[in-house]
């Protein structure tokens, strides 16, 4: 009898998942406490720095983690070049120059809720301008779901109020990360998804790098807490990655994304723990959002279990 693997446990899977969850979640306060240790200056060619910095770092770490589990070097075929030159654009470079920006201008907490919207955007992108799937009444109400739980938590009294440079931007990230999203599924069908995410994680990171410091930008790491911030940041996403990989790879898809509902969930608790700032939006709105947003993703992912027709004489 053939022995199961591990990551095929539903302990394990349930751990695991909510491992790479967290660790996601978490991006959001750590890079806010990044901000005031590594570029206390600020400005948008330093963000560039900081960004680049982080990502090269991630997808080598990425590349070496997978290569390492598989025994072989990892890199993309010569014809899949271009591939990975274009979702690092929309995945990391422009995502990413969104995301910092905007969250330099926003709560930590309304940056993780904000930019879980991307699994929304994703599903539109997917359907109405790939046609990769129909639109049907489920993605549908699961999005109606998100976009209600985003005009929750921009709400301040009795009017909208959304800035521009913040929310806004973050709003773009999680557009261009739908955009990646789409691009992956059709390009992992020519090259190993997890060697496009760990070159792409690195183009995108060098570009960002060298941009940002041609305009001017710099970042300093002046202690060893500046350092593990910047370490933390760039292995949560190799080690994220890496494990809901392993995951992906001996279970079914629905399986292992039904617990992506609990990313904007630990981002939130986590900003909220660690960050000392006002972010104006009130428990009851925050749950209130959270529950919006968790029910689109969950409905999203939830599939019944078909009853089987026990036709057998």
């Amino acid at each position: 009898m053939e022995k199961k693997n591990i990551f095929t446990h539903p302990l394990v899977i349930t751990l695991c998942a909510l491992l790479c969850c967290a660790l996601w979640g978490s991006a959001t306060p750590f890079i806010k406490i990044g901000y005031s240790l590594i570029m206390p200056h600020g400005g948008t060619p330093s963000t560039l720095v900081f960004a680049g910095i982080r990502f090269f770092f991630a997808g080598v770490l990425t590349v070496l983690i997978y290569s390492v589990a598989r025994r072989k070097l990892l890199y993309p075929r010569k014809e899949n070049l271009g591939r990975v030159g274009i979702i690092s654009c929309f995945q990391t470079i422009i995502q990413y120059l969104f995301f910092y920006i905007g969250l330099a201008h926003t709560s930590g907490v309304k940056g993780t809720i904000l930019s879980g919207s991307s699994t929304f955007f994703a599903i539109l992108v997917s359907c109405l301008i790939f046609r990769m799937e129909k639109l049907n009444l489920k993605k549908i109400v699961a999005c109606l779901l998100g976009f209600t739980g985003i005009i929750l938590v921009n709400i301040n009294g009795l009017s909208f109020q959304m800035n521009l440079l913040g929310d806004a931007f973050v709003l773009f990230s999680a557009i261009s990360l739908a955009i990646s999203s789409v691009l992956m599924k059709r390009f992992s069908k020519h090259e190993d998804p997890v060697v496009l995410s760990g070159y792409q994680f690195i183009l995108g990171g060098a570009v960002m790098v060298v941009v940002g410091l041609i305009l001017g930008g710099y970042v300093q790491f002046p202690s060893f807490k500046s350092v593990l911030v910047m370490l933390y940041l760039s292995l949560l996403s190799a080690v994220a990655y890496a494990l809901w990989g392993m995951l992906l790879k001996f279970n079914p898809v629905s399986k292992v994304t039904i617990f992506s509902f609990s990313t904007p969930v630990m981002g939130v608790i986590l900003s909220s723990l660690l960050l000392n700032e006002d972010s104006k939006v009130t428990w009851p709105i925050l749950l209130l959002t959270l529950l919006f947003i968790s029910g689109g993703i969950f409905l999203l992912n939830y599939e019944p279990k078909k009853k089987e027709a026990n036709k057998e004489d």
